[in-house]
Protein backbone atom coordinates (compact mmCIF):
# COMPACT_ATOMS: atom_id res chain seq x y z
CA UNK A 1 0.00 0.00 0.00
CA UNK A 2 1.69 3.80 -0.68
CA UNK A 3 1.62 6.17 2.46
CA UNK A 4 -0.57 8.73 2.64
CA UNK A 5 2.10 11.58 2.57
CA UNK A 6 2.08 14.31 5.57
CA UNK A 7 -1.24 16.48 5.29
CA UNK A 8 0.83 19.73 4.79
CA UNK A 9 2.72 18.25 2.04
CA UNK A 10 -0.68 16.82 0.10
CA UNK A 11 -1.98 20.85 0.80
CA UNK A 12 1.57 22.48 -0.39
CA UNK A 13 1.99 20.60 -3.51
CA UNK A 14 0.88 22.88 -6.58
CA UNK A 15 -1.56 20.80 -9.13
CA UNK A 16 0.00 19.28 -12.27
CA UNK A 17 -0.73 21.59 -15.26
CA UNK A 18 -2.42 19.38 -18.01
CA UNK A 19 -5.27 20.94 -17.46
CA UNK A 20 -4.17 24.27 -17.09
CA UNK A 21 -6.44 26.06 -20.71
CA UNK A 22 -9.22 24.22 -19.38
CA UNK A 23 -9.31 25.40 -15.66
CA UNK A 24 -8.06 28.80 -16.37
CA UNK A 25 -10.25 31.56 -15.00
CA UNK A 26 -11.03 28.95 -11.75
CA UNK A 27 -9.81 30.99 -9.25
CA UNK A 28 -11.60 34.15 -10.22
CA UNK A 29 -14.52 32.31 -10.33
CA UNK A 30 -13.99 30.70 -6.48
CA UNK A 31 -15.72 33.78 -4.70
CA UNK A 32 -18.94 33.23 -6.69
CA UNK A 33 -18.71 29.24 -6.15
CA UNK A 34 -18.20 29.54 -2.35
CA UNK A 35 -21.33 32.05 -2.17
CA UNK A 36 -23.06 29.47 -3.87
CA UNK A 37 -22.10 26.56 -1.74
CA UNK A 38 -23.31 28.89 1.23
CA UNK A 39 -26.35 29.77 -0.29
CA UNK A 40 -27.18 26.05 -1.03
CA UNK A 41 -26.03 24.78 1.98
CA UNK A 42 -28.68 27.28 4.27
CA UNK A 43 -31.31 26.45 2.31
CA UNK A 44 -31.59 22.49 1.82
CA UNK A 45 -34.54 20.44 0.63
CA UNK A 46 -35.69 16.93 1.39
CA UNK A 47 -35.59 14.54 -1.31
CA UNK A 48 -37.93 15.65 -4.80
CA UNK A 49 -38.26 18.91 -2.86
CA UNK A 50 -35.63 20.15 -4.17
CA UNK A 51 -37.39 23.09 -6.19
CA UNK A 52 -35.15 26.04 -5.10
CA UNK A 53 -31.89 24.53 -5.54
CA UNK A 54 -33.25 22.82 -9.00
CA UNK A 55 -34.55 26.40 -10.16
CA UNK A 56 -30.66 27.57 -9.31
CA UNK A 57 -29.35 25.08 -11.20
CA UNK A 58 -31.27 25.68 -14.07
CA UNK A 59 -30.39 29.78 -14.21
CA UNK A 60 -26.86 28.99 -13.47
CA UNK A 61 -26.37 26.55 -16.56
CA UNK A 62 -28.86 28.41 -18.91
CA UNK A 63 -26.23 31.37 -18.09
CA UNK A 64 -23.40 29.26 -18.85
CA UNK A 65 -25.25 28.31 -22.63
CA UNK A 66 -26.35 25.22 -22.00
CA UNK A 67 -29.33 23.64 -22.94
CA UNK A 68 -31.16 22.92 -19.61
CA UNK A 69 -34.45 20.25 -18.90
CA UNK A 70 -36.07 20.77 -15.60
CA UNK A 71 -38.28 18.47 -13.96
CA UNK A 72 -36.79 15.48 -15.17
CA UNK A 73 -37.57 12.41 -12.14
CA UNK A 74 -39.90 14.94 -10.91
CA UNK A 75 -37.24 17.50 -9.55
CA UNK A 76 -34.28 16.68 -11.66
CA UNK A 77 -32.32 19.10 -13.81
CA UNK A 78 -29.94 17.94 -16.98
CA UNK A 79 -27.94 20.23 -19.23
CA UNK A 80 -26.65 19.39 -22.27
CA UNK A 81 -23.52 21.16 -23.77
CA UNK A 82 -22.50 19.93 -27.85
CA UNK A 83 -19.37 21.13 -28.51
CA UNK A 84 -18.70 19.66 -32.20
CA UNK A 85 -18.18 15.70 -32.53
CA UNK A 86 -16.96 13.37 -29.93
CA UNK A 87 -17.69 11.18 -27.27
CA UNK A 88 -20.49 11.63 -24.86
CA UNK A 89 -19.91 12.25 -21.01
CA UNK A 90 -22.20 11.95 -18.04
CA UNK A 91 -21.47 14.45 -14.83
CA UNK A 92 -23.71 13.57 -12.25
CA UNK A 93 -24.51 15.39 -8.84
CA UNK A 94 -26.57 15.30 -6.38
CA UNK A 95 -28.83 17.67 -4.81
CA UNK A 96 -31.43 16.78 -1.60
CA UNK A 97 -30.50 16.86 2.17
CA UNK A 98 -31.69 14.94 5.25
CA UNK A 99 -34.23 15.52 7.71
CA UNK A 100 -31.32 16.33 10.26
CA UNK A 101 -30.77 19.20 12.87
CA UNK A 102 -27.88 21.04 11.78
CA UNK A 103 -25.03 21.62 15.33
CA UNK A 104 -22.23 22.92 13.43
CA UNK A 105 -22.79 26.27 14.14
CA UNK A 106 -21.52 27.70 11.25
CA UNK A 107 -22.60 31.53 9.87
CA UNK A 108 -24.65 29.81 7.19
CA UNK A 109 -25.70 26.70 9.16
CA UNK A 110 -29.35 25.84 8.25
CA UNK A 111 -32.34 26.53 9.97
CA UNK A 112 -34.76 25.24 7.41
CA UNK A 113 -37.38 22.73 8.09
CA UNK A 114 -39.35 20.53 5.80
CA UNK A 115 -42.49 17.94 5.64
CA UNK A 116 -41.36 14.20 5.22
CA UNK A 117 -42.96 11.62 3.32
CA UNK A 118 -45.75 10.82 6.66
CA UNK A 119 -46.62 14.72 6.74
CA UNK A 120 -43.94 15.36 9.87
CA UNK A 121 -42.08 18.80 10.04
CA UNK A 122 -38.34 18.02 10.59
CA UNK A 123 -35.24 20.01 10.20
CA UNK A 124 -33.42 19.96 7.09
CA UNK A 125 -29.78 20.12 6.72
CA UNK A 126 -27.11 18.84 3.95
CA UNK A 127 -25.63 16.43 6.43
CA UNK A 128 -24.54 14.66 3.56
CA UNK A 129 -22.68 17.10 0.99
CA UNK A 130 -24.78 16.90 -1.77
CA UNK A 131 -24.33 21.07 -1.47
CA UNK A 132 -20.43 20.60 -2.46
CA UNK A 133 -21.59 18.23 -5.20
CA UNK A 134 -24.16 20.71 -6.84
CA UNK A 135 -21.46 23.75 -6.40
CA UNK A 136 -18.59 21.18 -7.68
CA UNK A 137 -20.44 20.68 -10.82
CA UNK A 138 -22.01 24.19 -11.57
CA UNK A 139 -18.18 25.21 -11.64
CA UNK A 140 -17.15 22.32 -13.87
CA UNK A 141 -20.00 23.20 -16.79
CA UNK A 142 -18.95 26.79 -15.95
CA UNK A 143 -15.30 26.20 -17.21
CA UNK A 144 -16.51 23.18 -19.76
CA UNK A 145 -18.97 26.28 -21.30
CA UNK A 146 -16.30 28.96 -20.79
CA UNK A 147 -12.46 27.12 -22.65
CA UNK A 148 -14.86 24.61 -25.41
CA UNK A 149 -11.78 25.13 -27.54
CA UNK A 150 -9.82 22.93 -25.17
CA UNK A 151 -12.24 20.02 -25.87
CA UNK A 152 -14.46 18.37 -28.14
CA UNK A 153 -17.61 16.18 -27.60
CA UNK A 154 -21.06 16.30 -25.57
CA UNK A 155 -21.10 16.72 -21.83
CA UNK A 156 -24.36 15.71 -20.46
CA UNK A 157 -24.64 17.35 -16.90
CA UNK A 158 -27.51 15.40 -14.90
CA UNK A 159 -28.23 17.16 -11.16
CA UNK A 160 -30.23 14.22 -9.48
CA UNK A 161 -33.23 14.65 -7.04
CA UNK A 162 -33.47 12.19 -3.81
CA UNK A 163 -30.08 10.42 -4.00
CA UNK A 164 -30.90 9.18 -0.34
CA UNK A 165 -34.04 7.45 -1.37
CA UNK A 166 -33.50 6.36 -5.22
CA UNK A 167 -33.79 9.46 -7.24
CA UNK A 168 -31.80 8.14 -9.95
CA UNK A 169 -34.28 5.04 -10.92
CA UNK A 170 -36.97 8.02 -11.47
CA UNK A 171 -34.99 9.84 -13.85
CA UNK A 172 -34.84 6.64 -15.47
CA UNK A 173 -38.26 5.86 -15.67
CA UNK A 174 -39.01 9.45 -17.04
CA UNK A 175 -37.21 8.84 -20.30
CA UNK A 176 -34.28 9.60 -19.99
CA UNK A 177 -32.23 7.13 -21.92
CA UNK A 178 -34.19 8.48 -24.60
CA UNK A 179 -34.65 12.14 -24.26
CA UNK A 180 -30.68 13.22 -24.11
CA UNK A 181 -27.39 11.73 -25.87
CA UNK A 182 -26.76 8.06 -24.80
CA UNK A 183 -23.33 8.82 -22.60
CA UNK A 184 -20.22 6.41 -23.54
CA UNK A 185 -18.90 7.03 -19.85
CA UNK A 186 -20.81 7.97 -16.84
CA UNK A 187 -18.54 10.13 -13.62
CA UNK A 188 -19.66 11.00 -10.53
CA UNK A 189 -17.94 12.18 -7.07
CA UNK A 190 -18.56 12.46 -3.23
CA UNK A 191 -17.33 14.55 -0.51
CA UNK A 192 -16.03 12.25 2.25
CA UNK A 193 -14.57 12.98 6.46
CA UNK A 194 -11.34 12.47 4.69
CA UNK A 195 -8.89 15.44 4.87
CA UNK A 196 -9.17 18.04 1.89
CA UNK A 197 -6.69 16.67 -0.69
CA UNK A 198 -7.01 12.94 -0.47
CA UNK A 199 -8.73 10.87 -3.45
CA UNK A 200 -9.90 7.22 -3.39
CA UNK A 201 -11.45 5.41 -5.52
CA UNK A 202 -11.51 1.46 -6.68
CA UNK A 203 -11.42 -0.80 -9.45
CA UNK A 204 -14.73 -3.25 -9.00
CA UNK A 205 -17.59 -2.70 -6.32
CA UNK A 206 -16.98 0.27 -4.76
CA UNK A 207 -19.88 1.07 -2.17
CA UNK A 208 -22.61 -1.80 -0.72
CA UNK A 209 -26.02 -2.03 -1.27
CA UNK A 210 -28.74 -0.94 0.13
CA UNK A 211 -31.89 -2.77 1.37
CA UNK A 212 -34.63 -0.78 3.80
CA UNK A 213 -37.72 -2.17 4.97
CA UNK A 214 -40.52 -1.02 6.90
CA UNK A 215 -41.76 -3.33 9.76
CA UNK A 216 -45.17 -3.16 11.57
CA UNK A 217 -45.36 -5.24 14.71
CA UNK A 218 -48.98 -6.28 15.90
CA UNK A 219 -49.85 -6.58 19.51
CA UNK A 220 -53.09 -5.70 21.23
CA UNK A 221 -53.48 -2.26 23.29
CA UNK A 222 -54.25 -1.90 26.64
CA UNK A 223 -53.89 -0.25 30.27
CA UNK A 224 -50.30 -0.30 31.29
CA UNK A 225 -51.08 -1.31 34.67
CA UNK A 226 -52.26 -4.31 33.37
CA UNK A 227 -49.97 -5.71 30.45
CA UNK A 228 -50.97 -9.27 31.15
CA UNK A 229 -54.46 -8.10 29.14
CA UNK A 230 -52.40 -6.78 26.01
CA UNK A 231 -50.18 -7.93 23.63
CA UNK A 232 -47.01 -5.28 24.07
CA UNK A 233 -45.19 -4.72 20.79
CA UNK A 234 -42.86 -2.52 22.42
CA UNK A 235 -41.10 -5.56 24.19
CA UNK A 236 -41.53 -7.56 20.78
CA UNK A 237 -39.71 -4.62 19.12
CA UNK A 238 -36.55 -4.41 21.70
CA UNK A 239 -36.67 -7.93 21.32
CA UNK A 240 -36.42 -7.97 17.55
CA UNK A 241 -33.94 -5.14 17.90
CA UNK A 242 -31.41 -7.34 20.34
CA UNK A 243 -31.74 -10.31 18.46
CA UNK A 244 -31.45 -8.71 15.16
CA UNK A 245 -27.82 -7.75 16.28
CA UNK A 246 -26.85 -11.30 15.72
CA UNK A 247 -27.30 -11.29 12.16
CA UNK A 248 -23.78 -10.30 11.10
CA UNK A 249 -22.01 -11.28 13.93
CA UNK A 250 -23.46 -14.94 14.22
CA UNK A 251 -24.43 -15.62 10.59
CA UNK A 252 -22.21 -13.55 8.59
CA UNK A 253 -18.55 -14.71 7.75
CA UNK A 254 -15.94 -12.12 9.82
CA UNK A 255 -14.13 -11.52 6.26
CA UNK A 256 -17.33 -10.72 4.58
CA UNK A 257 -19.10 -6.89 4.63
CA UNK A 258 -22.21 -6.34 5.92
CA UNK A 259 -24.35 -4.01 8.46
CA UNK A 260 -27.30 -4.33 9.90
CA UNK A 261 -29.49 -1.28 11.52
CA UNK A 262 -32.25 -0.45 13.24
CA UNK A 263 -32.39 3.52 12.66
CA UNK A 264 -36.26 3.86 13.38
CA UNK A 265 -38.46 2.96 16.02
CA UNK A 266 -41.82 4.15 17.09
CA UNK A 267 -44.91 2.87 19.45
CA UNK A 268 -47.44 4.77 20.90
CA UNK A 269 -48.17 7.70 22.39
CA UNK A 270 -48.15 8.01 27.00
CA UNK A 271 -46.07 5.91 28.99
CA UNK A 272 -49.69 4.24 30.79
CA UNK A 273 -50.98 2.67 27.23
CA UNK A 274 -50.05 0.23 25.72
CA UNK A 275 -50.10 0.06 22.00
CA UNK A 276 -51.50 -1.99 19.28
CA UNK A 277 -48.15 -1.73 16.95
CA UNK A 278 -44.43 -0.77 16.52
CA UNK A 279 -43.06 -0.02 13.83
CA UNK A 280 -39.26 -0.21 12.99
CA UNK A 281 -37.16 0.50 9.98
CA UNK A 282 -34.19 -1.62 9.28
CA UNK A 283 -31.25 -0.63 7.28
CA UNK A 284 -29.10 -3.44 5.55
CA UNK A 285 -25.62 -3.24 3.54
CA UNK A 286 -24.08 -5.37 1.52
CA UNK A 287 -21.84 -6.47 -0.80
CA UNK A 288 -22.72 -9.94 -2.68
CA UNK A 289 -25.80 -11.42 -4.03
CA UNK A 290 -25.23 -14.22 -1.41
CA UNK A 291 -24.59 -12.36 1.46
CA UNK A 292 -27.74 -9.77 0.74
CA UNK A 293 -29.86 -12.79 0.66
CA UNK A 294 -28.51 -14.66 3.60
CA UNK A 295 -29.48 -10.89 5.13
CA UNK A 296 -32.78 -10.45 4.37
CA UNK A 297 -33.93 -13.94 4.83
CA UNK A 298 -32.44 -13.97 8.45
CA UNK A 299 -33.88 -10.29 9.03
CA UNK A 300 -37.77 -11.95 8.25
CA UNK A 301 -37.22 -14.89 10.11
CA UNK A 302 -36.08 -13.01 13.45
CA UNK A 303 -39.14 -10.74 12.63
CA UNK A 304 -42.02 -13.60 12.42
CA UNK A 305 -40.31 -15.65 15.41
CA UNK A 306 -39.65 -13.18 17.41
CA UNK A 307 -43.65 -12.31 16.72
CA UNK A 308 -44.94 -15.73 17.08
CA UNK A 309 -42.86 -15.92 20.45
CA UNK A 310 -44.52 -12.74 21.64
CA UNK A 311 -48.07 -14.00 20.60
CA UNK A 312 -48.86 -11.32 18.30
CA UNK A 313 -52.49 -11.91 16.85
CA UNK A 314 -51.42 -10.63 13.94
CA UNK A 315 -48.45 -11.57 11.38
CA UNK A 316 -45.81 -8.49 11.02
CA UNK A 317 -45.89 -6.48 7.98
CA UNK A 318 -42.71 -6.65 6.19
CA UNK A 319 -42.33 -3.79 3.53
CA UNK A 320 -39.09 -3.32 1.66
CA UNK A 321 -38.34 0.47 0.27
CA UNK A 322 -35.56 2.58 -1.02
CA UNK A 323 -33.15 -0.62 -2.56
CA UNK A 324 -30.04 0.46 -4.40
CA UNK A 325 -27.46 -2.22 -6.10
CA UNK A 326 -23.41 -2.17 -4.79
CA UNK A 327 -22.05 0.86 -6.84
CA UNK A 328 -19.57 -1.24 -9.15
CA UNK A 329 -16.65 1.09 -11.21
CA UNK A 330 -15.55 -0.33 -14.51
CA UNK A 331 -12.17 -1.84 -14.19
CA UNK A 332 -10.84 -0.06 -17.95
CA UNK A 333 -12.55 3.03 -16.80
CA UNK A 334 -11.63 3.55 -13.63
CA UNK A 335 -7.66 2.93 -14.22
CA UNK A 336 -7.93 5.69 -17.02
CA UNK A 337 -9.94 8.19 -14.27
CA UNK A 338 -7.33 6.99 -11.50
CA UNK A 339 -4.34 7.93 -14.30
CA UNK A 340 -5.64 11.70 -14.74
CA UNK A 341 -6.53 12.08 -11.42
CA UNK A 342 -2.82 11.51 -10.20
CA UNK A 343 -1.61 13.52 -13.64
CA UNK A 344 -3.51 16.70 -12.41
CA UNK A 345 -3.80 16.68 -9.16
CA UNK A 346 -0.67 14.82 -7.87
CA UNK A 347 0.09 10.93 -8.02
CA UNK A 348 -0.08 11.98 -3.69
CA UNK A 349 -3.45 12.60 -3.55
CA UNK A 350 -4.71 9.77 -5.52
CA UNK A 351 -5.11 6.10 -3.75
CA UNK A 352 -6.41 2.66 -4.37
CA UNK A 353 -9.49 2.49 -1.65
CA UNK A 354 -8.73 -1.31 0.34
CA UNK A 355 -12.41 -2.68 0.89
CA UNK A 356 -15.84 -1.52 -0.15
CA UNK A 357 -17.00 1.36 1.40
CA UNK A 358 -20.36 0.40 3.43
CA UNK A 359 -21.96 3.21 2.22
CA UNK A 360 -24.23 3.04 -0.54
CA UNK A 361 -25.38 5.19 -3.86
CA UNK A 362 -27.42 4.93 -7.08
CA UNK A 363 -25.05 6.60 -9.57
CA UNK A 364 -24.85 3.42 -10.72
CA UNK A 365 -28.56 3.37 -11.88
CA UNK A 366 -27.07 5.43 -15.01
CA UNK A 367 -24.45 3.47 -16.45
CA UNK A 368 -26.57 0.09 -15.77
CA UNK A 369 -29.18 1.60 -17.48
CA UNK A 370 -27.14 2.90 -20.21
CA UNK A 371 -24.93 -0.22 -20.80
CA UNK A 372 -21.95 1.66 -20.48
CA UNK A 373 -18.50 1.74 -18.02
CA UNK A 374 -19.29 4.27 -14.99
CA UNK A 375 -16.68 5.31 -12.44
CA UNK A 376 -17.01 6.94 -8.95
CA UNK A 377 -14.89 8.12 -6.74
CA UNK A 378 -14.25 9.94 -3.04
CA UNK A 379 -12.71 13.02 -2.31
CA UNK A 380 -11.65 14.85 0.88
CA UNK A 381 -13.61 17.97 2.58
CA UNK A 382 -12.52 17.55 6.32
CA UNK A 383 -10.50 20.52 8.04
CA UNK A 384 -6.55 19.12 8.10
CA UNK A 385 -6.68 20.43 11.50
CA UNK A 386 -9.05 17.84 12.73
CA UNK A 387 -6.01 14.58 11.41
CA UNK A 388 -3.09 16.75 13.34
CA UNK A 389 -3.25 13.82 16.12
CA UNK A 390 -3.81 11.33 13.19
CA UNK A 391 -0.80 9.15 11.76
CA UNK A 392 -1.25 9.68 7.93
CA UNK A 393 -0.10 6.43 6.95
CA UNK A 394 -3.67 4.64 9.14
CA UNK A 395 -6.19 6.46 7.01
CA UNK A 396 -6.46 3.79 4.31
CA UNK A 397 -6.43 0.44 6.68
CA UNK A 398 -7.92 1.90 10.19
CA UNK A 399 -10.58 4.50 8.48
CA UNK A 400 -11.26 7.97 9.87
CA UNK A 401 -10.80 8.52 13.44
CA UNK A 402 -14.31 8.70 15.99
CA UNK A 403 -13.76 12.43 16.06
CA UNK A 404 -14.02 13.23 13.19
CA UNK A 405 -17.77 13.99 12.17
CA UNK A 406 -18.58 11.99 8.91
CA UNK A 407 -21.90 11.58 6.40
CA UNK A 408 -25.23 12.03 8.07
CA UNK A 409 -24.00 13.81 11.25
CA UNK A 410 -25.48 17.16 12.42
CA UNK A 411 -21.87 18.33 12.81
CA UNK A 412 -20.79 17.24 9.02
CA UNK A 413 -19.33 20.63 7.37
CA UNK A 414 -16.51 20.33 4.58
CA UNK A 415 -14.32 23.12 4.33
CA UNK A 416 -15.73 24.89 1.18
CA UNK A 417 -12.51 26.75 0.45
CA UNK A 418 -10.13 24.05 -0.72
CA UNK A 419 -12.68 21.58 -0.93
CA UNK A 420 -14.60 23.06 -4.22
CA UNK A 421 -11.84 23.95 -6.42
CA UNK A 422 -10.04 20.39 -5.98
CA UNK A 423 -13.72 18.90 -6.73
CA UNK A 424 -14.39 21.00 -9.69
CA UNK A 425 -10.67 19.50 -10.81
CA UNK A 426 -11.73 16.38 -10.23
CA UNK A 427 -14.78 16.03 -12.39
CA UNK A 428 -12.60 18.15 -15.27
CA UNK A 429 -9.87 15.94 -14.92
CA UNK A 430 -11.49 12.41 -15.25
CA UNK A 431 -13.77 13.84 -18.07
CA UNK A 432 -10.71 14.81 -19.87
CA UNK A 433 -9.57 11.68 -21.57
CA UNK A 434 -12.19 11.24 -23.16
CA UNK A 435 -13.19 14.85 -24.14
CA UNK A 436 -10.11 15.01 -25.99
CA UNK A 437 -10.88 11.16 -27.31
CA UNK A 438 -6.90 9.76 -25.15
CA UNK A 439 -9.15 7.09 -23.29
CA UNK A 440 -9.06 3.37 -24.54
CA UNK A 441 -12.03 2.69 -26.72
CA UNK A 442 -12.80 6.35 -27.77
CA UNK A 443 -13.53 7.20 -31.25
Amino acid sequence: MTAVPPLDALLAAPLASPLAPLLAGLDERMPGLVALYEDLHAHPELSFQEVRTAGIVAARLREQGWEVTEGVGRTGVVGVLVNGPGPVVLLRADMDALPVREETGLPYASTATGTDPEGNEVPVMHACGHDVHVTCLLGATGQLAAHRDTWHGTVVAVFQPAEEVGGAPAMIEDGFLDRFPRAEVCLGQHVAPAPVGFFGTRPGPLMAASDSLRVTLFGRGGHGSSPETAVDPVVMAAAVVMRLQTVVSREIGASQTAVVTVGSLHAGTKENIIPDTAELRINIRSTTPTVRDRILAAVERIVRAEAAASGAPEEPEIIPFNAFPVTVNEPGATAVVHASLAEVLGGGRVFTLPQVITGSEDFGVFGTALGVPSVFWHFGGADPALYADVDPDSLLEDGLPATVPANHSPHFAPVPGPTIPLGVTALLAAAAPWLRNEAPGVR
